[in-house]
């Protein structure tokens, strides 16, 4: 992974540095403000569309979308539409992530998937594609929550292998996972050529994930934070952070909305940050976290937050499936 530089875009007239981080894959380097495009119940829609294009418009670079998500769609069509605009002058500006829904983590789904994915779009390649869980379902149905019958032991050898099949003809530029543990990274990394670029997981002040990214560091892994509000009023995430005395004691003595503390604390980190907004003020006001700090006491308050994970991942834990409680889930990383 190489050192972090910038790129510049148009946000409001003005010009926005962006920082972004070259990936182990040494691909396009990814920007490390990104926006999340998953709403729950899970759906394409028109609102969906416009707030795509208009964060495009604003200067946002990198999008996450996933099959499951069914945002995929809509994101293409902004996309082609920011292309007729001349908002940007092609695809190639913007970073683009999906993601391996459970149903196709088979090893002889992987590419089938993925080129379903890019029909998706309207792309020729993405810039990164992530096995979204550790996790299988029989093949067939795209849906969440998925029945627990359908839960299978993920064949993560075949699976990884296709998704490097998947690199090496250009159709990803570069491959990760998302919700993996230390340990399952590590057993990943003992089968892998092409190393994971990029593992996407639950990051936050409340849930710092300091462990896994010292391991994601060590072995060349960008950390991707989702969830760094907390994802309230969503199955896969709680009001806690957004409730926490402490962040909103430092917004309010900084001057600074609760989303904007949370998003820079991430930031500091060094990793990369995505948030959903189809809010335009708050679509802004979620770019405006690169020109100031949080100071050392602040910092220091934030540390001493206790932990508690949002994301517990029950919709696949079940006592016949693959794992029979959440620890086995996150190996004890919770």
């Amino acid at each position: 992974m190489g050192a972090a530089f910038v790129c510049v875009s148009i946000h409001n007239n003005d010009m926005v540095t962006m920082p972004e981080v070259m990936l182990s894959s040494e691909g396009k380097p990814m920007p490390l403000i990104g926006m999340g495009t998953a709403v729950y119940p899970f759906g394409a829609s028109e609102t969906m569309r416009v707030a795509i294009l208009r964060a495009i418009e604003l200067g946002y670079r990198h999008f996450d979308t996933a099959a499951i998500y069914g945002s995929e769609e809509p994101l293409g069509e902004a996309i082609a539409e920011a292309v007729r605009s001349g908002a940007i002058k092609s695809r190639d500006e913007l970073f683009i992530t999906s993601k391996l829904w459970c149903s196709d983590a088979h090893g002889h789904l992987v590419l089938p998937a993925l080129q379903r994915t890019l029909r998706n779009l309207r792309l020729d390649y993405l810039d990164l594609y992530l096995i979204h869980w550790p996790v299988s379902t029989k093949p067939g149905r795209h849906e969440f929550p998925m029945p627990k019958e359908d839960l299978l032991p993920i064949d993560m050898s075949s699976v990884w292998k296709a998704m490097e099949e998947c690199q090496r003809l250009g159709l990803a530029r570069s491959i990760g996972v998302s919700n993996f543990s230390t340990k399952k990274l590590e057993t990943l990394l003992s089968t892998a050529n092409i190393p994971p670029a990029v593992n996407q997981v639950e990051v936050n002040p409340l849930w710092q994930q300091q462990k896994l990214r010292e391991f994601c560091v060590a072995k060349g892994i960008q950390l991707c934070a989702y969830s760094p509000l907390g994802a309230q009023g969503t199955v896969w995430g709680q009001d806690w952070v957004k409730n926490c005395d402490v962040l909103k004691d430092i917004a309010a003595a900084k001057g600074k909305s609760f989303a904007q503390i949370c998003l820079r604390w991430v930031h500091e980190q060094g990793d990369c940050v995505l948030a959903k907004s189809f809010n335009e003020k708050r679509m802004v006001e979620n770019l405006d976290i690169l020109d100031w700090e949080l100071n050392e006491e602040e910092k220091r308050k934030i540390s001493e937050i206790p932990q508690r994970k949002g994301c517990q991942g029950l919709e696949f834990v079940s006592d016949d499936g693959p794992y029979k409680s959440v620890e086995e889930l996150w190996d004890g990383e919770i």
